[in-house]
């Protein structure tokens, strides 16, 4: 059974005032909506729980056993409310952004860390997913915005591209490429190299960019993840191609990242929103520094 919770309301008030204007002057009704919801309450209950004469109100016997019960329901509802307002304070505000992992190991923690020098008291969570799980949380709402590959859009997202990231070979500091100002791909070949997993999107990009060129290359390994990739590199066990900020700084102190051409291959790095919803103030600000932040990024052209 739903509850009329309006006419609980009216009939409470009346009980404790005595009268219908009094109610109605409380409630800021008019006597006559006042008169309406009480009459809609008794028609659901089946019951009458006012007695009303010319000069005043009292309650019928139901009426009477029904006043205590509704009073139990207002307050409870009241401190109900009054919990839900203590736990939204005590959590404060929050951002949640979708990120690639690349970016979010590499250019996030600086940006994160001024964002929170400005905003202490702003919880901040970063979904380091893939392309497609970014935009489904965009999409969802879960991420206000999303830090992603820019390709194929959905009809509902607003996508802003930022900046083009030109794809490297990463090699050890002590491999005589590690020299080279720059190296084809005709360069790479017999060379052993490790494959980062076709369900990426950095894979595409990559095999699109080659073409048939792509199975003249030694892909000895395949793994799942950019820092697999960088683990087998550094165990001496082949080289890797990756975009230049999946590079993060620690691996970059003993890892060369070498530029490649004929073909350059990049990706470029954007923003998604979802279309027509405005971000939130605490949001803009952490976007704009994160845009900011792949601007200022040391790309080879």
């Amino acid at each position: 059974m739903r509850i009329d919770v309006l006419g609980l309301q009216a009939f409470v008030s009346i009980a404790e005032r005595g009268s219908f204007h009094a109610a109605a002057s409380h409630l800021n009704l008019s006597q006559t909506a006042l008169s309406h919801r009480i009459r809609k309450l008794e028609e659901g209950l089946g019951i009458q729980l006012l007695q009303r004469t010319t000069r005043q109100v009292s309650l019928t016997k139901a009426g009477t056993a029904l006043l205590p019960k509704a009073r139990r329901i207002f307050e409870e509802l009241g401190t109900s409310l009054d919990e839900l307002r203590l736990d939204a304070e005590e959590v404060g505000e929050s951002v949640e952004v979708g990120c690639l992992p690349t970016i979010a190991m590499r250019s996030m923690p600086e940006v994160i860390a001024e964002f929170v020098r400005r905003h202490p008291d702003i919880h901040i969570r970063v979904h380091d997913n893939s392309a497609s799980e970014i935009a489904d949380k965009v999409q969802s709402g879960e991420a206000e915005f999303g830090i992603t590959i820019v390709a194929a859009n959905r009809w509902d997202l607003d996508l802003k591209p930022v900046v083009k990231e030109p794809f490297v070979l990463v090699c050890p500091r002590n491999s005589q490429l590690a020299a080279a100002p720059s190296l084809t791909w005709t360069q790479l070949e017999g060379l052993p190299l490790v494959r980062i997993s076709a369900e990426t999107g950095n894979r595409i990009l990559i095999d699109d960019a080659l073409g048939a060129r792509r199975e003249k290359l030694a892909w000895r390994y395949e793994v799942q993840r950019v820092a697999t990739a960088v683990s087998f590199v550094r165990a001496g066990l082949g080289f890797t191609i990756l975009p230049q900020l999946a590079l993060d700084i620690a691996a970059a102190e003993e890892l060369a990242a070498i530029p490649l051409r004929s073909p350059t291959v990049t990706r470029t790095l954007g923003i998604i929103t979802r279309k027509g919803v405005a971000l939130k103030p605490a949001a803009r600000e952490l976007l704009s520094l994160v845009v900011d932040a792949l601007k200022s990024e040391r790309l080879t052209s």
